[in-house]
């Protein structure tokens, strides 16, 4: 295995770097700060109809079922004990009806934990309605094993991944999606929150180093050229953005909120994880072909970082095309049923979407190859040469750094 700390520490490579960190990534990410402090939604968030809709939330456990009275083939009569209910009703037992049969594909058994939605001044009998399963243990089950098996694999790497998988989740429910509510573009803010979550991913994860300032900087060209694309093919193909399973109902309770808008950022945020694979990816390759030789120049690493990126995103292209098909798969399906024809198919809104998505993704994806690829060969091209040029101080120096030693 090539040690890449070798290239990091190069006193070349640092020069280099610190000109593309002064130069493009801190006004960048200086302007993110203000853009995110600018669009920060204090307060309430005014919507009416949202607060209107909102209900309190109830769960229990079902230690009683009997059919009812009145419809024993649709309905069973419950008796759940809350097991976390507002005010004073926890621990009580309560009446619930629940579906069965053909009203529910997932009957309900004694010992089920459901949840319920809560009537606030109704009658005891009447205040608790069943939602649906609680499934908070097994996705509790799940989320435990992923973080164990991603700490094993990547021990402190994983550790730090998932804190910066924490600072995602945190950035996306307290900015980007409470400032589209607002009233705010919902292109720029999820431009701004996506590049602040890359910029916190990236150095979290990868550690605050030049390969990672340049990975940086690829993701955040490429982010802006996915948005750029994205805006302009839905507004090419007049996509709405009603199509959308939930897009008629946020815009009944958001009526100014625009919907075009926050299908883009929907195609921005999909594809911010996949823009991170690859340009870590690149920059890496990149660095460990210097490591290798330092006297390649620039044409030599972009040839070889680009072979390797030729790979990586014809399978990374489709897996993401193959993502959004999943997404849309009862769509599709519904349309297979009908027998319709293909291009009649694809001239839909609810498919056109799921196409504009998956190919803006792609695009995206593709131009992070070689834009990263080229900031990289850049960076650490010639290492060996631009020694043979320097003044025998600086020589040593660089010696000292080609050995393992930081330079002072």
């Amino acid at each position: 295995m090539v040690d890449t700390s070798v290239v990091n520490n190069d006193a070349v490579v640092a020069r280099r770097v610190r000109i593309v960190v002064a130069a493009v990534l801190t006004p960048l990410i200086a302007a993110a700060i203000v853009a995110m402090v600018i669009l920060w939604p204090g307060g309430d968030l005014n919507v009416p109809a949202a607060q209107a809709t909102q209900s309190v939330g109830a769960s229990g456990e079902v230690i009683a079922l009997k059919p009812c009275a009145d419809s024993p083939a649709d309905c069973d009569e419950a008796t759940v004990k809350l097991t976390d209910a507002p005010g004073a009703d926890k621990g009580l037992e309560v009446p619930v009806q629940v579906p069965k049969g053909k009203q529910t594909t997932i009957p309900v058994k004694i010992g089920d934990p459901i949840m319920l939605g809560v009537m606030q001044g109704a009658p005891l009998a009447e205040r608790y309605q069943y939602v649906d399963h609680d499934r908070s243990f097994p996705l509790l089950v799940l989320a435990g094993i992923f973080a164990v098996a991603v700490i094993l694999l990547s021990r402190w790497r994983g550790f730090a991944a998932l804190v910066a998988l924490g600072v995602t989740a945190l950035m996306l429910t307290q900015f980007i999606l409470p400032a589209i509510l607002k009233g705010s573009n919902p292109l720029l803010v999820s431009v701004v929150g996506g590049s602040l979550i890359m910029v916190i991913a990236l150095y979290l994860t990868h550690g605050i180093n030049a390969e990672s300032s340049v990975a940086l900087a690829g993701t955040i060209a490429a982010l802006g050229l996915t948005a750029f694309l994205g805006w302009a093919f839905v507004k090419f193909a007049d996509l709405s953005g009603l199509a959308p399973e939930g897009a008629s109902q946020v815009k009944a309770y958001v009526p100014d909120l625009d919907l075009a808008g926050l299908l883009v950022a929907g195609i921005v945020i999909g594809a911010l994880g996949v823009l991170d694979d690859v340009t870590v990816t690149q920059a890496t390759a990149v660095w460990e072909l210097s490591a290798a030789n330092p006297a390649a120049n620039r044409r030599e690493l972009f040839g070889a970082g680009l072979r390797i990126g030729r790979a990586h995103v014809a399978s990374v292209v489709n897996t993401l095309v193959l993502a959004y098909a999943g997404a849309a798969l009862p769509i599709l399906m519904i349309f297979a049923i009908s027998g319709v024809q293909t291009g009649y198919v694809l001239s839909t809104e609810q498919v056109a979407i799921e196409v504009v998505r998956g190919l803006v993704g792609s695009l995206g994806i593709i131009m992070a190859v070689p834009l990263t690829t080229a900031l990289a060969a850049m960076a650490v091209a010639d290492r060996s040469r631009d020694l043979v040029s320097q003044p025998e101080s600086s020589t040593g120096a660089r010696e000292s750094s080609v050995a393992g030693e930081p330079v002072q």
